[in-house]
Protein backbone atom coordinates (compact mmCIF):
# COMPACT_ATOMS: atom_id res chain seq x y z
CA UNK A 1 0.00 0.00 0.00
CA UNK A 2 1.31 3.37 -0.82
CA UNK A 3 1.87 6.08 1.78
CA UNK A 4 -1.25 8.12 3.23
CA UNK A 5 -1.06 11.41 4.61
CA UNK A 6 -4.75 12.40 5.80
CA UNK A 7 -5.17 16.38 6.22
CA UNK A 8 -7.86 17.52 8.48
CA UNK A 9 -8.70 21.22 9.26
CA UNK A 10 -9.34 22.66 12.29
CA UNK A 11 -11.31 25.86 13.43
CA UNK A 12 -12.69 25.67 16.62
CA UNK A 13 -13.67 21.72 17.22
CA UNK A 14 -13.35 20.56 20.22
CA UNK A 15 -16.65 18.91 21.04
CA UNK A 16 -15.86 17.07 17.96
CA UNK A 17 -11.99 15.98 18.97
CA UNK A 18 -12.49 13.36 20.95
CA UNK A 19 -14.40 11.59 18.93
CA UNK A 20 -12.58 11.94 16.07
CA UNK A 21 -9.91 10.65 17.64
CA UNK A 22 -11.17 7.62 18.37
CA UNK A 23 -12.67 6.78 14.88
CA UNK A 24 -9.46 7.74 13.26
CA UNK A 25 -7.41 5.63 15.82
CA UNK A 26 -10.06 2.46 14.92
CA UNK A 27 -10.05 2.47 11.52
CA UNK A 28 -5.85 3.42 10.64
CA UNK A 29 -4.24 2.16 14.39
CA UNK A 30 -0.51 3.68 14.41
CA UNK A 31 0.21 2.44 10.82
CA UNK A 32 3.53 3.60 9.70
CA UNK A 33 2.35 4.09 6.53
CA UNK A 34 -0.80 6.52 7.39
CA UNK A 35 -0.12 10.30 8.71
CA UNK A 36 -2.77 11.94 9.96
CA UNK A 37 -1.84 15.95 9.46
CA UNK A 38 -3.98 18.58 11.92
CA UNK A 39 -4.09 21.59 10.66
CA UNK A 40 -4.73 23.85 13.81
CA UNK A 41 -6.24 26.80 11.28
CA UNK A 42 -5.77 29.72 14.25
CA UNK A 43 -8.48 27.50 16.68
CA UNK A 44 -9.20 29.94 19.92
CA UNK A 45 -10.71 27.37 22.06
CA UNK A 46 -9.05 24.48 23.37
CA UNK A 47 -8.60 22.22 19.94
CA UNK A 48 -4.92 22.71 19.69
CA UNK A 49 -4.29 21.24 23.66
CA UNK A 50 -6.40 18.54 22.30
CA UNK A 51 -4.68 17.40 19.60
CA UNK A 52 -1.11 17.94 21.21
CA UNK A 53 -2.64 15.48 23.97
CA UNK A 54 -3.34 13.33 21.52
CA UNK A 55 -0.58 13.32 19.45
CA UNK A 56 1.98 11.97 22.42
CA UNK A 57 0.16 8.71 21.89
CA UNK A 58 0.01 8.39 18.30
CA UNK A 59 3.65 8.54 16.51
CA UNK A 60 2.41 9.59 12.75
CA UNK A 61 0.22 12.28 13.95
CA UNK A 62 1.49 15.96 13.80
CA UNK A 63 -0.51 19.13 13.66
CA UNK A 64 0.42 22.34 11.90
CA UNK A 65 -0.51 25.70 13.55
CA UNK A 66 -1.32 28.73 11.42
CA UNK A 67 -0.71 32.29 12.77
CA UNK A 68 -4.16 32.62 12.89
CA UNK A 69 -7.46 31.67 10.70
CA UNK A 70 -6.95 32.01 7.37
CA UNK A 71 -9.52 29.86 5.91
CA UNK A 72 -9.79 26.18 4.92
CA UNK A 73 -8.10 26.73 1.38
CA UNK A 74 -4.72 27.85 3.47
CA UNK A 75 -5.03 25.27 5.86
CA UNK A 76 -5.68 22.60 3.32
CA UNK A 77 -2.51 24.13 0.94
CA UNK A 78 -0.10 24.20 4.42
CA UNK A 79 -1.27 20.47 5.11
CA UNK A 80 -0.40 19.41 1.42
CA UNK A 81 2.94 21.04 1.62
CA UNK A 82 3.83 19.80 5.22
CA UNK A 83 2.61 16.14 4.21
CA UNK A 84 4.77 12.99 3.45
CA UNK A 85 2.36 10.30 1.62
CA UNK A 86 2.23 9.44 -1.95
CA UNK A 87 -1.88 10.15 -1.75
CA UNK A 88 -3.52 12.53 0.12
CA UNK A 89 -6.54 12.30 1.65
CA UNK A 90 -8.65 15.63 3.28
CA UNK A 91 -11.15 14.93 6.14
CA UNK A 92 -13.50 17.15 7.98
CA UNK A 93 -13.16 17.26 11.54
CA UNK A 94 -17.05 18.21 12.23
CA UNK A 95 -18.00 14.42 12.44
CA UNK A 96 -20.09 14.48 9.67
CA UNK A 97 -17.48 12.46 7.02
CA UNK A 98 -16.87 8.93 8.44
CA UNK A 99 -12.96 8.16 8.17
CA UNK A 100 -14.26 4.43 7.23
CA UNK A 101 -14.85 5.83 4.11
CA UNK A 102 -11.87 6.99 3.19
CA UNK A 103 -10.90 2.75 2.44
CA UNK A 104 -13.55 3.35 -0.54
CA UNK A 105 -11.96 6.31 -1.78
CA UNK A 106 -8.63 4.69 -1.86
CA UNK A 107 -9.63 1.29 -4.05
CA UNK A 108 -10.65 4.10 -6.66
CA UNK A 109 -7.49 5.59 -6.63
CA UNK A 110 -5.59 3.57 -8.90
CA UNK A 111 -8.22 4.27 -11.18
CA UNK A 112 -8.58 8.09 -10.94
CA UNK A 113 -6.03 10.79 -9.90
CA UNK A 114 -8.34 12.32 -7.94
CA UNK A 115 -11.28 10.45 -6.43
CA UNK A 116 -14.84 12.77 -3.95
CA UNK A 117 -16.54 11.50 -1.56
CA UNK A 118 -20.34 11.89 -3.24
CA UNK A 119 -22.75 12.67 -0.22
CA UNK A 120 -25.60 10.79 -1.78
CA UNK A 121 -28.03 10.88 1.26
CA UNK A 122 -26.95 14.45 2.47
CA UNK A 123 -27.84 15.20 5.96
CA UNK A 124 -27.72 19.04 5.48
CA UNK A 125 -30.23 21.48 6.25
CA UNK A 126 -32.29 21.95 3.29
CA UNK A 127 -31.15 25.45 2.61
CA UNK A 128 -27.41 23.94 1.97
CA UNK A 129 -28.44 21.22 0.25
CA UNK A 130 -30.36 23.54 -2.33
CA UNK A 131 -27.37 25.64 -2.54
CA UNK A 132 -25.21 22.33 -2.94
CA UNK A 133 -27.56 21.49 -6.01
CA UNK A 134 -27.08 24.78 -7.78
CA UNK A 135 -23.42 25.57 -7.31
CA UNK A 136 -22.46 21.42 -8.58
CA UNK A 137 -25.01 22.55 -11.99
CA UNK A 138 -23.26 25.11 -11.99
CA UNK A 139 -19.75 23.63 -12.68
CA UNK A 140 -20.98 20.48 -14.77
CA UNK A 141 -22.96 23.31 -17.13
CA UNK A 142 -19.60 25.92 -17.63
CA UNK A 143 -16.36 23.60 -16.96
CA UNK A 144 -17.47 20.15 -18.00
CA UNK A 145 -16.95 18.21 -15.28
CA UNK A 146 -19.43 15.72 -14.78
CA UNK A 147 -19.43 14.92 -10.96
CA UNK A 148 -22.67 14.92 -8.75
CA UNK A 149 -20.74 16.62 -5.86
CA UNK A 150 -17.42 18.68 -5.61
CA UNK A 151 -17.45 20.50 -2.42
CA UNK A 152 -17.12 17.67 0.01
CA UNK A 153 -14.42 17.44 2.47
CA UNK A 154 -13.62 13.69 2.00
CA UNK A 155 -11.02 13.79 -0.94
CA UNK A 156 -8.44 10.87 -2.11
CA UNK A 157 -5.75 12.44 -4.57
CA UNK A 158 -2.42 11.87 -5.87
CA UNK A 159 1.04 13.57 -4.88
CA UNK A 160 1.07 14.90 -8.22
CA UNK A 161 -2.31 16.22 -7.77
CA UNK A 162 -1.80 18.20 -4.60
CA UNK A 163 1.86 19.50 -5.97
CA UNK A 164 -0.18 21.15 -8.83
CA UNK A 165 -2.75 22.58 -6.62
CA UNK A 166 -2.36 26.42 -5.03
CA UNK A 167 -5.05 26.71 -2.42
CA UNK A 168 -5.80 30.16 -1.00
CA UNK A 169 -9.42 32.28 -0.75
CA UNK A 170 -12.44 29.89 -1.33
CA UNK A 171 -10.79 27.31 -3.93
CA UNK A 172 -10.95 24.26 -1.71
CA UNK A 173 -14.62 24.23 -2.51
CA UNK A 174 -13.38 23.91 -6.30
CA UNK A 175 -10.28 21.12 -5.84
CA UNK A 176 -11.78 18.38 -8.92
CA UNK A 177 -12.79 21.41 -11.18
CA UNK A 178 -8.53 22.59 -10.80
CA UNK A 179 -7.33 19.06 -10.86
CA UNK A 180 -9.42 18.56 -14.35
CA UNK A 181 -8.53 22.09 -15.70
CA UNK A 182 -5.18 20.68 -15.40
CA UNK A 183 -6.56 16.74 -17.00
CA UNK A 184 -5.98 15.09 -14.07
CA UNK A 185 -8.91 12.14 -13.81
CA UNK A 186 -11.66 13.03 -11.79
CA UNK A 187 -13.89 10.21 -10.14
CA UNK A 188 -16.35 10.20 -7.02
CA UNK A 189 -18.34 7.08 -5.30
CA UNK A 190 -21.06 7.45 -2.74
CA UNK A 191 -19.94 7.41 0.75
CA UNK A 192 -21.92 8.16 4.01
CA UNK A 193 -23.02 11.60 5.30
CA UNK A 194 -23.88 12.41 9.01
CA UNK A 195 -25.46 14.98 10.62
CA UNK A 196 -23.57 17.47 12.78
CA UNK A 197 -23.74 16.87 15.95
CA UNK A 198 -21.44 19.87 17.74
CA UNK A 199 -21.92 23.42 16.89
CA UNK A 200 -22.72 25.19 13.62
CA UNK A 201 -21.48 25.64 10.37
CA UNK A 202 -18.64 28.09 10.19
CA UNK A 203 -19.21 29.13 6.65
CA UNK A 204 -22.17 31.85 6.70
CA UNK A 205 -24.87 33.03 3.71
CA UNK A 206 -21.19 34.88 2.69
CA UNK A 207 -19.95 31.58 1.25
CA UNK A 208 -22.64 31.81 -2.14
CA UNK A 209 -21.63 35.03 -3.35
CA UNK A 210 -17.39 34.40 -2.26
CA UNK A 211 -17.90 30.86 -3.96
CA UNK A 212 -19.51 32.50 -7.17
CA UNK A 213 -16.39 34.91 -7.73
CA UNK A 214 -14.11 32.18 -6.93
CA UNK A 215 -15.67 30.31 -9.60
CA UNK A 216 -15.65 32.66 -12.22
CA UNK A 217 -12.19 33.33 -11.06
CA UNK A 218 -11.07 29.58 -11.94
CA UNK A 219 -12.26 29.67 -15.28
CA UNK A 220 -10.85 32.31 -16.26
CA UNK A 221 -7.35 31.59 -14.55
CA UNK A 222 -7.96 27.80 -16.31
CA UNK A 223 -8.15 29.05 -19.54
CA UNK A 224 -6.31 32.45 -19.46
CA UNK A 225 -3.81 31.72 -16.70
CA UNK A 226 -0.56 31.64 -18.53
CA UNK A 227 -1.45 33.34 -21.57
CA UNK A 228 -3.09 36.40 -20.40
CA UNK A 229 -2.65 38.19 -24.05
CA UNK A 230 -5.13 36.19 -25.14
CA UNK A 231 -8.08 37.67 -23.45
CA UNK A 232 -6.73 41.38 -23.21
CA UNK A 233 -5.71 41.40 -26.47
CA UNK A 234 -8.82 39.95 -28.20
CA UNK A 235 -10.91 42.45 -26.31
CA UNK A 236 -8.31 45.11 -26.77
CA UNK A 237 -8.47 44.10 -30.69
CA UNK A 238 -12.32 44.38 -30.66
CA UNK A 239 -12.63 47.90 -29.07
CA UNK A 240 -9.32 49.63 -31.32
CA UNK A 241 -11.53 48.36 -34.00
CA UNK A 242 -14.66 49.30 -32.97
CA UNK A 243 -13.46 52.78 -32.23
CA UNK A 244 -11.83 52.91 -35.58
CA UNK A 245 -15.18 52.17 -37.49
CA UNK A 246 -16.65 54.88 -35.70
CA UNK A 247 -13.71 57.60 -36.99
CA UNK A 248 -14.39 56.40 -40.21
CA UNK A 249 -17.71 56.68 -40.14
CA UNK A 250 -17.58 60.02 -39.28
CA UNK A 251 -15.55 60.35 -42.00
CA UNK A 252 -18.05 59.16 -44.54
CA UNK A 253 -20.58 61.58 -42.76
CA UNK A 254 -17.77 64.52 -43.55
CA UNK A 255 -16.22 63.60 -46.63
CA UNK A 256 -19.36 62.28 -48.91
CA UNK A 257 -22.78 63.31 -47.16
CA UNK A 258 -21.41 66.81 -46.41
CA UNK A 259 -21.91 66.89 -42.25
CA UNK A 260 -19.71 69.43 -40.24
CA UNK A 261 -17.17 67.70 -37.21
CA UNK A 262 -19.08 69.42 -34.97
CA UNK A 263 -22.38 67.72 -35.77
CA UNK A 264 -20.69 64.63 -34.31
CA UNK A 265 -18.27 65.63 -31.84
CA UNK A 266 -19.85 63.13 -29.86
CA UNK A 267 -18.71 60.10 -31.68
CA UNK A 268 -15.29 61.67 -32.27
CA UNK A 269 -14.61 61.61 -28.71
CA UNK A 270 -16.20 58.14 -28.47
CA UNK A 271 -14.21 56.56 -31.10
CA UNK A 272 -10.60 58.06 -29.45
CA UNK A 273 -11.90 56.66 -26.38
CA UNK A 274 -12.31 53.31 -27.58
CA UNK A 275 -8.97 53.34 -29.41
CA UNK A 276 -7.16 54.09 -26.51
CA UNK A 277 -8.94 51.83 -23.79
CA UNK A 278 -7.47 49.07 -26.59
CA UNK A 279 -4.62 50.31 -26.47
CA UNK A 280 -4.55 50.13 -22.45
CA UNK A 281 -6.09 46.56 -22.50
CA UNK A 282 -3.51 45.45 -24.56
CA UNK A 283 -1.05 46.91 -21.93
CA UNK A 284 -2.81 44.96 -19.76
CA UNK A 285 -2.01 41.78 -21.54
CA UNK A 286 1.43 42.06 -21.66
CA UNK A 287 2.24 43.59 -18.41
CA UNK A 288 0.01 40.27 -17.65
CA UNK A 289 2.21 38.44 -19.64
CA UNK A 290 5.08 39.60 -17.68
CA UNK A 291 3.89 38.87 -14.30
CA UNK A 292 3.16 35.33 -15.48
CA UNK A 293 6.67 35.41 -16.35
CA UNK A 294 7.85 35.70 -13.12
CA UNK A 295 8.62 33.83 -9.86
CA UNK A 296 6.23 34.47 -7.04
CA UNK A 297 7.45 34.13 -3.36
CA UNK A 298 4.95 32.29 -1.46
CA UNK A 299 3.48 33.65 1.69
CA UNK A 300 4.29 31.89 5.11
CA UNK A 301 1.41 31.09 7.06
CA UNK A 302 2.88 28.05 9.14
CA UNK A 303 3.97 29.31 12.69
CA UNK A 304 5.24 25.52 13.88
CA UNK A 305 4.87 21.96 13.30
CA UNK A 306 4.61 19.46 16.38
CA UNK A 307 5.23 16.00 15.67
Amino acid sequence: MKSLSIIIPIFNEAESLPSLFKELKSEFGNSSSVEIVFVNDGSTDSSQQSIERAILDNSTWKMINLYRNYGKSVALQAGIECSLGEIIGTLDADLQDDPKEIAKLIDLSYKFDLVIGWKKNRLDPLEKRIASKIFNFFIRVFSGLKIKDSNTGIKIFKREVAESLNLYGGRHRYIPLLAHQKNFSVGEVAVNHRKRKFGDSKYGSERYKHGFFDFLTILFLGKYMDRPLHFFGMIGFITILSGISAEFYVLYLKYFLQHSFQQHIAMIIFGSLLIITGVQLFTFGLVGEIIVNKNQKTKNFIKEIIE
